[in-house]
């Protein structure tokens, strides 16, 4: 596994518990020495517990060296990070292109490179050219593509049963060669899509974008509901009945955030207009805009409950994750109102169970509280930004004690507000 990020840690550890040798490799040391001690560094159920198992039998061990990777794998994961370029909407593919130029140099013999990371459409056809040339002739190596869908905090599922596998091969070589990777997955009955390069960077980003279409949708319907005086939770459970919809992602509230949808989204915005598609790139920049929206409505709700200012009040924020069950702070929409209303002039003080280490460090101006109390010590409002399990249906008991005002904004839909309005409490979702 080339990149030892959360997809790279994520496949290795799922890849030796399926019994295969791994060796994870990163250029950054630092990394390479915690996880050769068995520590995660992020937040992951149940990745901790795996890692140790597996390295203790010493199926999984890592390296800092290409050299050594390139002289003992057969099969090369790239799953190195794709994050958007800083002022434009495209992906940054340094590290994937970095990564397939150093591994190619040094390979000599037979060998698959597989790309996992989210990429650009085309991607995979150039990395191919890129082996092509800095390979040994007569190296006999492949390069297929195979898209990760793991969902934080459910990574461990998703690697070792995902709900499918994607193949973008050029030959009936590369194909054979992931079957046999994935043959432990595929016999327990794991869908197989075999697809050319294009189709397969394209499936991710499909996917992906979907998911934040369908958040965007509900969103938008929230919206109207607000002014027509109609109540989007009914709504939307009637749209889930509908086999043809589902229920998943429509769930309305502060929108997505992470370092996939968001990312994915406007890489697959950038193509669209790349490749002369102005309409198709409209629809799917509103998409955006409805989901950065919800931001600034939740901070607005807020405003109001405070009788139209937050310069010398306390807000309380419980949540700092993009979403719960994740320490990851990507594009948070929780910190974005945080920050926002910061900015506005109020006293913030935020707490989340996982996540506050990677928020103070991207968001040093907030203020943070080890415990629910701690936050909401003296708040004239409570902001539940973050759904995580332990705050969902939580008893307005809990927080009475601390708060100096009895108000609080639900924007994740996580507490009863009959039970909270019985309580005494100005209670808005």
């Amino acid at each position: 596994m080339i990149g030892t990020g959360y997809l790279g840690t994520a496949h290795a550890v799922g890849m030796a518990e399926l019994g295969h040798a791994v060796i994870g490799m990163d250029v950054d040391r630092e990394k390479i020495a915690a996880l050769s001690a068995c520590e995660v560094p992020f937040f992951e159920p149940g990745l901790t517990e795996l890692l140790r198992k597996n390295v203790e039998a010493g199926r999984l061990r890592f390296t800092a060296s290409y050299d050594e990777v390139a002289a003992d794998a057969d099969i090369h994961f790239v799953c190195v990070g794709t994050p958007q370029l800083p002022g434009a909407l495209g992906a940054d593919l340094r590290w994937v292109e970095s990564a397939f130029t150093e591994l190619s140099a040094r390979l000599t013999g037979p060998a698959l490179v597989v790309g996992k990371s989210t990429v650009p459409v085309g991607t995979a056809r150039r990395m191919a050219e890129v082996v092509r040339r800095h390979a040994a002739d007569g190296a006999r190596v492949e390069v297929t593509w195979s898209p990760e869908f793991l969902r934080e905090g459910h990574a461990v599922e998703d690697t070792l049963r995902p709900d499918r596998l994607v193949f973008g091969v050029a030959s009936a070589r590369g194909e054979r060669l992931l079957r046999e990777v994935y043959r432990p997955v595929i016999e327990h009955h794991c869908p197989v899509v075999v697809t050319d390069y294009a189709t397969a960077e394209l499936i991710k980003v499909s996917a992906n974008t979907f998911l934040a279409m369908k958040i965007s949708f509900i969103n938008a319907i929230a919206e109207i509901c607000e002014a027509a005086g109609a109540d989007v939770l009914p709504l939307a459970a009637a749209l889930g009945h509908d086999e043809r919809i589902g229920g998943s992602f429509l769930g309305p509230g502060l929108g997505f955030g992470g370092g996939c949808l968001p990312k994915d989204i406007r890489a697959l915005l950038a193509c669209a207009s790349e490749l002369g598609l102005g309409d198709v790139a409209a629809f799917l920049h509103q998409i955006d805009v409805i989901n950065l929206r919800r931001r600034t409505r939740v901070v607005d709700a807020g405003r109001e409950m405070l009788g139209g200012r937050y310069a010398g009040r306390r807000v309380c924020v419980l949540g700092a994750a993009f979403k719960p069950g994740t320490d990851d702070v990507r594009d948070s929409p929780a910190l974005a109102v945080a920050q926002a209303v910061l900015d506005e002039g109020a006293d913030v003080v935020v707490h989340d169970p996982v996540a506050t280490g990677g928020a103070a460090r991207s968001h040093p101006r907030l203020r943070y509280a080890g415990t629910l109390a701690g936050a909401a010590k003296d708040a004239d409002l409570v902001m539940l930004l973050t759904d995580w399990t332990e705050w969902r249906g939580m008893d307005p008991a809990v927080l009475e004690p601390w708060v100096r005002e009895r108000t609080i904004v639900d924007a994740r839909h996580a507490l009863s507000p009959s039970r909270w309005r019985s309580a005494g409490w100005n209670y808005r979702a």
